[in-house]
């Protein structure tokens, strides 16, 4: 189910397409991070070299170079080292990435300095993302500076910057048949977690818990990774929106909610349910979720080409509006309350976000000042919520302290749009079911 060489080729040849003349850009991978001492975190590809590369190890460099005779795909890269590779892993080398990863010719990153302000020199454009990681900003200028101290010997530096996302975040925005059947893979091994933590779930066990059940599920299927630190908020928990502490007890007559997604091939799913810890939804929990359903049913509805982005959340705002009325929380006429965004107090985020390699995934909303059109390959989350505050003295106190929250993973398809997530159940009925049946 991996990405083959030849997309990534693809990928390339697509984004040197697009890249003036006489250009050149630099793509710098990621580094290892300290987490303490002398351990390291979980090393974590950058999203864009990983996009282009496929390469899975840290200090390196691709170099795109378009019309370059000797090779227009060069990546400078960990030299192989027996002694070093005994302690911390095998290293590609040079040699490696040319042969198993496709690159037109590679050497060991200690030789950087020396090579690429030759293939910097006489560059009219350096497509380069300024200002994500400042030791490879002060390289790169310290790169362009030597080529300028040269001047006076015929030496011609690059003639200026121009960011590398504008071109590489559209790209990334839309996702191949690959992507996509990983990121389905993604959505179904994340919504099978879900479901392993409501069987699992009962009065007096903890957050973290379930968190457990569910890394153990994400791991168990090949997802070595969280897409990002899970939320498991029990009670009022849910309605701090990106709780993490996941230390609480789970008590018998509240709600828990869980966000949470594993990485699956470098692809992130992003899945929330929210769920009654001892698998009944009372009253007041019920009618609030079934507020947050059906906005969130409307919204899914409204992803499909030729709708702008927009329209999924004002789907939400909406249904969610018209419900709190409903049920006594706002009060006043619906279009007065949406205009003057009353709703905010219960439901204060959008109604999602694109999904890929990053969680909160690379793409503009608008163009040119306008929401943008839905286009078959982008995949975004729908993810609609009420929140009320334990504090909220406005609301009947039997409302304090319920927050809810559902949110699919969805893909905008020809016809319409697919939902990679409907493995775990999200009706009141589907969730009582599987609870009741643990």
């Amino acid at each position: 189910m991996n990405i083959s060489k030849a997309e990534y080729s693809r990928r390339r040849k697509n984004l040197m397409a697009m890249m003036e003349p006489n250009s050149i850009a630099l793509v710098p991978a990621a580094r290892e991070c300290t987490r303490s001492r002398d351990t390291e975190y979980t090393f974590r590809q950058d999203s864009d070299f990983l996009y282009l590369t496929g390469f899975d190890e840290p200090d390196g460099v691709l170099v795109l170079i378009p019309g370059r005779r000797a090779g227009q795909v060069v990546l400078f890269c960990r030299d192989r080292d027996p002694e070093m590779e005994l302690w911390n892993g095998y290293r590609a080398g040079p040699e490696g990435a040319v042969a198993e990863f496709g690159m037109d010719d590679a050497f060991p990153i200690e030789d950087i300095d020396d090579i690429l302000p030759g293939l910097l020199e006489s560059k009219q454009h350096i497509y380069y993302s300024m200002g994500h990681n400042d030791d490879f900003d002060r390289r790169v200028m310290g790169w362009v500076n030597q080529i300028r101290r040269q001047i006076r010997t015929g030496a011609k530096p690059p003639g200026d910057f121009t960011d590398l996302a504008f071109l590489l975040h559209e790209q990334r925005l839309f996702k191949t048949a690959q992507e996509l059947k990983i990121m389905r893979r993604a959505g179904a091994i994340s919504a099978e977690a879900h479901c392993r933590a409501m069987r699992e779930s009962r009065e007096g066990r903890y957050e973290y818990h379930l968190e457990g059940a569910i890394l153990h599920e994400f791991v168990e299927n090949g997802a070595r990774a969280a897409a990002y630190n899970s939320i498991v908020g029990g009670g009022q928990n849910a309605c701090v929106l990106h709780y993490t502490e996941n230390r609480d007890k789970l008590r018998d007559g509240d709600l828990v909610l869980i966000d949470a997604g594993c990485e699956y091939q470098g692809y992130a799913a992003d899945i929330t349910r929210t769920f009654p810890v001892n698998g009944r939804f009372s009253p007041e929990q019920r009618a609030l979720y079934e507020v947050v359903l059906k906005a969130q049913l409307a919204a899914i509805a409204k992803v499909k080409p030729g709708n702008t982005w927009n329209q999924p959340h004002d789907a939400t705002v909406r249904v969610i509006t018209r419900g709190l009325v409903e049920l006594g929380l706002l009060k006043g006429n619906e279009k007065d309350l949406i205009k003057a965004e009353a709703y905010k107090d219960f439901y204060m985020h959008r109604a999602g976000h694109w999904l890929g390699m990053d969680v909160h995934d690379v793409g503009d909303y608008r163009i040119d000042g306008r929401w943008r059109q839905l286009e078959p390959g982008m995949v975004l989350t729908i993810e609609p919520g009420i929140y009320v505050s334990p504090t909220n003295n406005k609301v009947a106190k039997k409302w304090r302290g319920i927050g809810v929250r559902i949110e699919d993973d969805v893909a905008v398809t020809a016809e319409g749009c697919e939902v990679f997530t409907d493995g775990v159940p999200k009706t009141i009925e589907g969730i009582e079911k599987l609870m009741a049946a643990s």
